[in-house]
């Protein structure tokens, strides 16, 4: 590798240690030589050992590291990977001082004894610490840190990394014997680094393999469904029956409708397998390595109790609701340190998911309606039937805890855990397509289950396809919005609208709100915004905004207020969009009575739903 670089002030310095050097064994006491021989060959063979058959690169690298330290008489020492081409290096692994472990620095003047290294593409040596250009060492250990040595960690003719170890008596030095025998360390942690990438690149091509495979079984499957149905439907409509060709309308329907249902079931439960032949503790694993690689986020994974069988659905499930919250970690939380627990008990798993970041305020009405990247965390455990339980204050880090039932797979075959299904109806192509994949991008539980046209097709649609939830342009042609909801409300009472418009003030909004429509929403909203809106629509309730509140006429209030004391209480809560539960709970009277208080409230005051008495009440 050629003869090792001196730094300024080293030049002319013996092989061989000054007086107060610190080495394995005085070579010139009796046994001396031996023992230093004896020592270093036990160090290098424990280094060696360690290398086999181990993928956990930091615990591996810390080994290394500390052997080096030791056979070395150096106080403290620090490993770290360089990546060139993208130009950074990241702290991996430390001993004995704070190198700020997980953090991604890059490649320039600052880069202290890794920039060095990679600079003069061979070892570096310093009489103290303070020679180092740049350096990211905590403050506090600087001023103690003397004589330095680094060499490069190298992989096919390539740096890959630098290891380094630092005197912490002002008497040491390190000399070419010290720098050779680091470079065996090194070679040892390039071994460790290259069989890390080697295992993690397999176990990633075997992941996609897996789910390649999947995929395809589940395409074929859906495309057997689909052709079977069709052919169904065709020998139907060209049956030779020309006297009862109602009857063979009606054939091919129900045909079809068992098709949508079986192409359904192959689709939502025949999915690949998020577990795959791995434990969840181990693909939790993954996912941490994940957020280290790519935000360069320290983590720690703590597993506690007995592990149960462990069915594929309930894992999955907690499986999902720690890739969301590590998402929402690297995405928002600006974090240093991610910790997950997983807790076997006896009828659930609970997992624990806590980082150091920025955190938020609960108390935020963002936060409250699904943002911050929590949208996804909490509908996904309402569905997943988990307990969630989400703990945040500004500047100390979040916590987010969820209890999953060992029997959470069987909620979806009892029909409890079934996605959001939504209609989109538009007079614009191109507004139809926006809005469906904004939809599916945004939330994997919403189901977008057609996309129509034109007004005389809507209500068959909405009979064929019984959605949660109509997005329906306001100003459709032949037959508009305000009437195409009270006709969709008629038809299919538990169909929510939301009305899709620019024009908070055509009057046409307002009749379609009369007619049981929700609310509405604008182009000027996001994808996450769209999804809290179909979410909201479909628990209940009311979007509309004050604007649209402020423009509704006096003439919708009634003359009289004919209402009961505890009418009136139900409805001042119905009016601040509480659900019949919430209700019932401040009240201390059950669900069903609430529902009858809130049956005569409508009945007595000529409201036609709920969302009506919310803007008389922003209009009083």
């Amino acid at each position: 590798m050629g003869e090792p670089r001196a730094a300024p002030g080293t030049a002319g310095r013996r092989a061989d240690a000054p007086a107060g050097h610190e080495g394995p064994g005085d070579p010139g006491a009796p046994g001396g030589r031996r023992a230093g021989r004896d020592a270093r060959i036990e160090a290098l063979s424990g280094a060696v050992e360690d290398l086999a058959g181990r993928f956990a690169l930091q615990p591996l690298l810390r080994r290394i590291l500390r052997r080096a330290v030791s056979l070395l008489g150096a106080g403290a020492g620090s490993i770290s990977t360089v990546d060139e081409s993208a130009g950074t290096y990241a702290k991996v692994a430390s001993l004995g001082i704070g190198c700020q472990e997980g953090r991604v620095f890059p490649l320039d003047e600052e880069a202290g004894t890794c920039g060095a290294v990679v600079a003069a593409r061979g070892p570096r040596l310093f009489d103290s610490y303070r020679e180092v250009p740049g350096g990211h060492v905590d403050p506090g250990d600087r001023e103690r840190l003397h004589a330095t040595l680094a060499v490069p960690i190298e992989w096919h003719d390539r740096i890959i990394g630098v290891c380094v170890v630092f005197g912490t008596d002002p008497a040491k030095r390190f000399g070419p014997e010290d720098v050779e025998l680091l470079r065996v360390f090194a070679s040892h942690a390039a071994i460790a680094i290259a069989n890390a990438r080697l295992h993690q690149d397999a176990e990633e091509r075997a992941r996609g393999l897996a789910v390649s495979a999947e995929r395809e079984r589940v395409v074929r499957d859906v495309h057997d469904t689909v052709a079977r149905a069709l052919g169904s439907i065709l020998l139907s409509l060209e049956a030779d029956d020309s006297a009862a060709p109602a009857a063979c309308l009606d054939a091919a329907r129900a045909v079809a409708r068992a098709a949508l249902a079986d192409t359904r079931r192959t689709v939502l439960g025949l999915g690949p397998s998020l577990l795959g032949p791995r434990s969840l503790d181990e693909a939790i694993a993954t996912e941490l390595a994940w957020a280290h690689s790519t935000a360069g986020i320290r983590t720690d994974l703590v597993v506690t109790g007995e592990h149960p069988p462990l069915g594929a659905e309930a894992g999955a499930h907690a499986l999902r609701l720690v890739q969301e919250a590590l998402t929402n970690v690297v995405a928002h939380a600006r974090a240093e340190l991610v910790r997950v627990g997983v807790m076997y008990g006896a009828d659930d798993v609970a997992v624990v998911v806590e980082d150091d970041g920025r955190g938020f305020d609960p108390a935020d009405s963002g936060v409250r309606s699904g943002g911050r990247g929590l949208t996804g965390i909490v509908e996904r455990a309402r569905q997943d039937g988990a307990d969630l339980r989400i703990e945040s204050t500004p500047g100390w880090g979040t916590r987010i805890r969820a209890r999953i039932p060992y029997a959470a797979g069987d909620r979806r075959d009892e029909g409890a855990i079934t996605p959001w299904r939504v209609l989109v109806v538009d007079r614009r192509a191109v507004v139809r397509a926006g809005l469906a994949r904004l939809l599916t991008q945004g939330q994997p539980e919403i189901e977008v289950v057609g996309e129509v046209g034109e007004a005389g097709r809507v209500m068959a649609a909405v009979r064929l396809l019984e959605p949660d939830v109509v997005l329906l342009d306001l100003r459709m042609p032949g037959l508009d919005g305000a009437r195409l909801t009270s006709y969709i409300r008629s038809a299919s009472p538990g169909t929510a609208v939301l009305i899709t418009t620019d024009d908070l003030g055509d009057e046409l909004l307002k009749e379609a709100v009369h007619a049981g429509a929700r609310g509405c929403v604008g182009s000027e909203l996001d994808g996450p915004g769209l999804v809290r809106a179909v979410l909201a629509a479909t628990r209940g309730d009311a979007m509309l905004t004050e604007r649209m509140l402020r423009g509704f006429t006096d003439r919708d209030r009634p003359a009289a207020d004919p209402l009961t004391e505890r009418e009136r209480e139900v409805r001042a809560l119905v009016e601040r969009g509480l659900p019949d539960k919430r209700i019932a709970a401040l009240l201390a009277i059950s669900v069903k009575t609430v529902e009858k208080h809130v049956g005569a409230v409508l009945r007595k005051t000529g409201a036609p739903n709920r969302t009506v008495l919310a803007h008389r009440a922003a209009g009083r």
